[in-house]
């Protein structure tokens, strides 16, 4: 059996995407962990496959490389917004908002929450500035932006041996749904950018993390609104205010389209 595919990324933040609006596409674990690898599938940090929506234009559905499911991805949503022309996007992490810029894609998705119970966290403390550190790291602001994130403030970025600290941060029992773990340094024109993506690892870009670490930038005034946010694969500017969906814009970009031979998989 086959399934066409389109392969797409957002500043090296990749994925292949499938379109099951028409025709169910049910995905595994394992499915979506064959498909992910770079050696013997077709390679990406996320498996994207839309399907049918009530509230929406289309359904969007994410799975990380390693099989797990999980609510958002900003990069993806801009890639889905250029792919279809979708202006509204269902995900597990609520409803998105999408509109061509230029030779950008602007994407609205939503509010972030400040909540324990919303991150979530496994107990109540004081989300601004969590009473836990990880050698070097200590004291993240954690919030919601439809996925969980941590984002930790640093003097020096290159310092920090995140591809160590980021499993260790990610699956501490602090986090019952894990954590992304985001790595910041704020200068004067804007802010320098690295994201451990939970169930991806370390990634060229991540948009809801750009997203989170700049509304913990605006929100502990070390920023404002609207941020520049650089990634090692690029760029994003993203605005937020109090009250206010936060709103992502940066590239989008088609690679290619293929056909998927499920059967070469097993």
């Amino acid at each position: 059996m086959k399934r066409r595919f389109d392969k797409m990324h957002g500043l090296g933040n990749d994925f292949v995407i499938l379109d099951a609006r028409e025709e169910p596409f049910a995905v595994t674990p394992a499915l979506a962990q064959a498909i992910a690898n770079r050696r013997t599938g077709i390679g990406c940090d996320q498996l994207i496959v839309l399907e049918p929506s009530a509230v929406a234009a289309l359904r969007m559905r994410i799975w990380n490389a390693d099989g797990g499911e999980v609510e958002s991805c900003g990069n993806a949503t801009r890639c889905v917004v250029a792919l279809t022309g979708a202006a509204t996007i269902e995900t597990a992490g609520g409803l998105l908002e999408g509109t061509g810029v230029g030779d950008e894609v602007e994407v609205s998705i939503g509010e972030p929450r400040f909540g324990w119970d919303a991150v979530p966290l496994a107990y109540p403390t004081d989300t601004a500035a969590l009473p836990m550190a990880w050698d070097s790291l200590e004291h993240p602001m954690a919030l919601s932006v439809g996925n969980p994130h941590v984002v930790f403030f640093v003097d020096d970025l290159e310092a920090v041996p995140l591809k160590e600290l980021g499993p260790r941060i990610e699956n501490d029992p602090a986090f019952p749904e894990r954590i992304n773990v985001n790595v910041a340094e704020v200068r004067g024109y804007g802010i320098r950018l690295r994201t451990w993506e939970r169930g991806a690892g370390l990634t060229l870009a991540c948009g809801t993390g750009a997203s989170a670490t700049a509304v913990a930038a605006i929100r502990s005034r070390r920023a404002t609104s609207p941020v520049t946010v650089s990634m090692l694969g690029g760029a994003l500017t993203i605005a937020w205010a109090p009250g206010e969906p936060i709103r992502m814009r940066g590239s989008a970009t088609h690679v290619f389209s293929g056909e998927l031979d499920l059967e070469a998989l097993q």
